[in-house]
């Protein structure tokens, strides 16, 4: 929102009464379309970030790569990142890479649905009914306080080192956070919006379809960003330990045999999992809120 100072009206008393000129302003907010954008506000925007959220990144590659051919960096500790871009490359041709990173994205696929399934049905009946928030609410706080490596080891005790292991762990990981910020966001929907859909005589449905959903959206959305981050940190998690085939277990290996551009690889992946869940998130934003008009930092 931009906020735009406009003078208020002058006050005329009568034909021969003083004119009041000095009278206070008043505070207009506007979306942030209506903020003017000449071209060479633009241009210096684009020279400043070039590359948007990817400029910092990018620079530290950058820097990275330096820094690695000079040799101040051994490549012992941090190899450069052709030599990693390398690495996955061999590992690919090799029939490595290829294999281990369906296993992980089939785990984090199928934990990532349970979870949100459990997260956004248990959120909608805790933020809906009262009888469900006192069903839910107390166990999913406590499951929010314990760390998902504290969960693994009774989970193997339970369950075994299989795969259901590893797809509960993530799916653990992806459900909590997505109850939390959906219960949050439907508890906070104006209640005067609901009041004035009910004066207005609309039904349960209506109330819930036209007020209560696009009320608690974007509070689904910033729900489903963590449960994606939190599904990344479940599967490094679950691959890490007892796993025989993933991005984990290549991670693993390579810590073993002291190859160090192996872990390298598998930590970049993972980056970049994250990094496409973001992402993915951000486009569901601009499609689902384009309704809502946002802050846009100067």
């Amino acid at each position: 929102m931009t906020e735009i100072r406009i003078p208020a009206p002058a006050v005329v008393k009568g034909p021969d009464a003083e004119t009041t000129t000095n009278a206070p302003e008043r505070e207009v907010f506007l979306p942030v379309d209506a903020r003017r954008r000449t071209p060479l506000r633009t241009l210096r925007e684009r020279l400043r970030w070039p590359l948007g959220i990817y400029t910092t990144p990018v620079a530290i590659l950058v820097v990275w790569e330096i820094l690695a051919r000079a040799g101040v960096v051994s490549k012992t500790y941090a190899p450069a990142p052709t030599s990693i871009v390398k690495s996955a490359v061999d590992l690919w041709q090799q029939g490595v890479l290829g294999p281990d990173l369906a296993i992980s994205l089939q785990r984090a696929g199928i934990g990532l649905a349970i979870g949100l399934t459990v997260g956004v049905v248990t959120g909608v009946l805790g933020g809906l009914l009262r009888s469900g928030e006192y069903l839910f609410n107390g166990l999913v706080q406590v499951l929010n306080t314990i760390p998902l490596l504290a969960v693994l080891p009774l989970m193997i005790v339970w369950f075994g080192i299989d795969e259901l292991t590893k797809v509960l762990l993530i799916s653990f990981g992806a459900g909590v956070p997505m109850y939390l910020n959906l219960f949050a966001a439907i508890r906070g929907v104006d209640q005067r919006l609901i009041e004035m859909a009910r004066t207005t005589g609309a039904g349960t449905w209506r109330l819930v379809t036209r007020v209560l959903v696009p009320g608690a959206l974007p509070g689904f959305l910033v729900g489903l960003r963590f449960s994606l981050a939190y599904s990344v940190l479940g599967l490094v998690a679950a691959e890490t330990v007892n796993a025989d085939k993933g991005l984990g277990f290549l991670i693993t290996q390579g810590q073993t045999y002291l190859q160090t551009n192996q872990v390298f690889v598998g930590l970049v992946i993972y980056s970049l999992l994250g990094l496409l869940a973001d992402q993915f998130v951000r486009a569901l934003e601009r499609v689902l809120l384009r309704w809502r008009p946002s802050y846009e930092a100067s």
